[in-house]
């Protein structure tokens, strides 16, 4: 009677040492498994960089913030909110047609929004209520920039290495599924030299942080 070995999960095998990543052994050369993208911001060939995020009426309010500062000579119509709210987020929200119209309808109904058909296009423009309500209301439109705009605070402010580490992942993962037992051993060579190195960086301390307390000090002295 043959006994047939079943070997442990992150043991010897075609991966070698990087067994334990496991999980997605057929996606050859197609990237990271998407948990495993997901933890860094990796490209998984699905996802895309997302900003912060947008709660429950933060449509509603952005619509008529943006209408409120739209030049009167220069009505806005459907698809210039949707691109002033893009701008005025840098990017980071895009909300889609299938949110943005729907809620225009509903500031008409409201009495907020009117529209002007007369110029061969579906301008729109805050009625006298819409300009009240938007006077009354000045923090609940202004909390809806406020994320991004932490958001762009923060990234003066510090340097972000997540996108660095979704790359490195790419890589790794990249040798996982197609490279050679050689470049496997290689790459893991690399890696703990790397983590080493990193947790040296942690025990040297902070080179900006002691910079400027020695500057701290002289200016004492």
């Amino acid at each position: 009677m043959k006994h047939h070995h079943h070997p442990h999960r992150g043991g010897p095998g075609p991966w070698g040492p990087f067994a334990d990543l496991g999980g997605h052994r057929g996606r050859r050369g197609g990237g990271p498994p998407p948990w495993l993208a997901g933890l860094f911001g990796a490209p998984d060939g699905r996802s895309e960089r997302r900003g912060p995020r947008v709660r429950r009426g933060d449509v509603r309010a952005a619509i008529l913030d943006v209408l409120a500062h739209a030049p009167e000579s220069e009505p806005l119509n459907g698809y210039q909110v949707i691109q002033t709210i893009t701008d005025r987020s840098e990017g980071a929200w895009r909300p889609s047609p299938g949110s943005v119209y729907p809620t225009i309808q509903q500031l008409e109904d409201e009495g907020l929004v009117e529209t002007d058909e007369g110029r061969g296009r579906r301008a729109l423009r805050l009625t006298e209520e819409g300009r009240a309500y938007v006077a009354d209301h000045p923090e609940e439109l202004a909390a809806v920039w406020s994320p991004f705009e932490a958001a762009r605070e923060d990234a003066r402010g510090g340097v972000d290495v997540r996108p660095e580490i979704g790359q490195v992942m790419s890589a790794v993962w990249q040798i996982v599924t197609t490279g050679t037992e050689g470049q496997r051993r290689a790459a893991v060579e690399v890696l703990v030299d790397t983590r080493r190195r990193l947790y040296g960086i942690l025990a040297d301390g902070d080179p900006a942080g002691t910079a400027a307390d020695d500057d701290a000090d002289d200016t004492g002295a």
